[in-house]
């Protein structure tokens, strides 16, 4: 794999892949993250999902070792553990590829055609978690706030989804640093979701609905 695809995007966007050595490298410094299926990772410059790609490689093989031998479970937390994974990326050639690379992955793993509910499912989870838009800026390609979906499974075939701006989330750190204003806060009482939604199935999901919002900022 070459680890730029031309000159000009390297000078125009500094684009440079990094290698499956060193993104597995990297990622046993967090081993016991990228082994939990519901730990939450965001690539800030995701490109085609290099880094995305073994994170979910890792999350299935968790839910192999911990839920394989039920075909319900496997499949609800091999959703989950999609659902756990963000990524943003300026250039929209590589948005595009990472979401194929991803519902590749986890399409092989399952066994799942286009046309099943878990698929399409699949496919509108990752519409909503890998977005085409700036890290630094915070800001989609459409100059519209970065939000991301926080996505849970409460059991029986059902997720939960709550929407969460993500200039709001990266103020945290702000917040509750000692000797804050804020530091006495709790989390809770600083950062609400601007929209919370109610439990939906796979079923919900593959029409590319999460229903209509519970709470609306």
């Amino acid at each position: 794999m070459s680890l730029i695809r031309s000159k000009k995007r390297v000078a125009d966007h500094g684009e440079v892949f990094t290698p499956p050595w060193l993104v597995d490298a990297m990622l046993d410094l967090v081993k016991d993250e990228t082994d939990r299926i519901d730990s939450r990772f965001l690539e800030p410059a995701c490109g085609s999902g290099n880094f995305l790609i073994r994170v979910l490689q890792r999350k299935l093989a968790a839910v192999e070792t911990k839920f394989g031998k039920s075909q319900f479970e496997k499949t609800h937390y091999s959703l989950l553990g999609l659902m756990c994974i963000y990524g943003i990326e300026l250039l929209e050639d590589n948005i595009a590829e990472c979401r194929a690379n991803l519902i590749e992955i986890f399409s092989d793993y399952l066994g799942l055609d286009k046309s099943d509910d878990l698929y399409r499912a699949a496919s509108f989870v990752l519409s909503c978690n890998l977005l085409h838009g700036d890290a630094v800026t915070m800001r989609r390609h459409d100059s519209e706030p970065i939000t991301f979906a926080e996505w849970g499974y409460i059991g029986r075939g059902k997720f939960q989804r709550r929407d969460f701006r993500l200039d709001v989330l990266t103020g945290s750190s702000r917040f509750s640093a000692e000797g804050s204003l804020f530091a006495h806060l709790g989390k809770h009482e600083l950062f609400t979701p601007i929209r919370t939604y109610p439990p939906m199935t796979v079923r919900d999901l593959a029409a590319g609905s999460g229903g209509t919002p519970m709470e609306a900022a």
